[in-house]
């Protein structure tokens, strides 16, 4: 059967299109592949809705003026691009098994537009005070936050900084290249921190059971494993809850824009610094600022404003 319906649109009307049954199959394959079980669900949820819209499918054709109405409906970027996302990859996994000549999602992902939060500085001195520095889990949290308001550093790169990466002597971090977000931006960069950070990731580094080696990420997990970015996230969604305002790991990047800017940092320095590939990103986080830029890192580091040396 399958070998009948390989390019031939005619054929293809002949024998209707019976997704649900490759759709287990491919289902099977991502479970062996090791996916959560959290995005099989989403699998399950986005694929489910598509055909529940256009129930009818018999044919290529068909499917791919189906595909076409669905992404014109109107919705936000970032709803479009996860719809297109699950969707793709069940059509490629048809096109790999001849079912299809071809992929039907063949128009590229709508850009979105970044949200840029602004957390007061009231917010993010409370933030601070919330995580307990008498355990491990405690004074990693507190310190992870005071590097992402110093640095701006993105979370899943603070998140596989290991022991050698940190110069505590010179004030800087390493962030090797291939922990990157994007391959445009895969080449190892150092970023400068502050004395104050400096102190507390002593402390951080002192709190480390012996056994671990240096393979184990400054920012583990309680048992010297690599903590995942939903992990981190899931950390912050429980301070939120105490502070009664959402924070995630993103927004405490914002915000060391927005602070470093109204600090008086460089607008160019801080383009460097966060690793925006041109200066539309950071021109964003400019226009929600009003003081001049004048001076560099360690004047305008944001974490100034919510420490003190101890």
């Amino acid at each position: 059967m399958r070998k009948s319906l390989i390019f031939k649109e005619k054929v293809f009307i002949e024998k209707p299109f019976i997704w649900k049954g490759y759709f287990e199959d491919f289902l099977l394959i991502k479970r062996i592949e090791g996916l959560r079980e959290r995005t099989i669900n989403d699998y399950i949820y986005h694929i489910n809705l598509f055909f529940k819209n256009y129930p009818n499918i018999g044919s290529f054709t068909e499917l791919s003026l189906a595909v076409k109405n669905y992404f014109s409906k109107n919705c936000a970027p970032a709803t479009f691009n996860i719809k297109r996302a699950y969707l793709k990859s069940f059509f490629s996994y048809l096109v790999k098994e001849q079912i299809i000549p071809k992929n039907p999602i063949d128009f590229p992902k709508r850009k979105e537009e970044a949200k840029i939060y602004n957390i007061s500085e009231e917010v993010l001195m409370k933030l601070l005070s919330l995580p307990n520095k008498n355990t491990f889990s405690g004074l990693r949290d507190h310190c992870l936050i005071l590097l992402t308001l110093d640095t701006g550093i993105r979370p899943k790169e603070a998140l596989n900084l290991l022991p050698t990466d940190i110069k505590l002597s010179s004030l800087e971090i390493t962030v090797r290249k291939e922990v990157a977000k994007t391959k445009t931006s895969r080449t190892s960069r150092t970023l400068p921190i502050s004395p104050i950070v400096v102190l507390h990731l002593r402390k951080l580094i002192r709190a480390r059971p012996s056994n671990w080696n240096e393979e184990a990420p400054i920012f583990c997990s309680y048992n010297g494993q690599l903590m995942l970015e939903t992990s981190w996230g899931h950390r912050l969604k429980k301070y939120s809850k105490k502070l009664n305002f959402s924070i995630t790991p993103y927004s405490l990047r914002h915000c060391f824009a927005l602070y470093y800017l109204r600090s008086g940092g460089n607008v160019f320095t801080l383009q460097r610094t966060m690793r925006h590939s041109d200066l539309n990103m950071t021109k964003r986080y400019l226009a929600l600022t009003t003081d001049d830029l004048k001076r560099e890192h360690q004047l305008a580091s944001p974490v100034n404003l919510f420490t003190q040396k101890d």
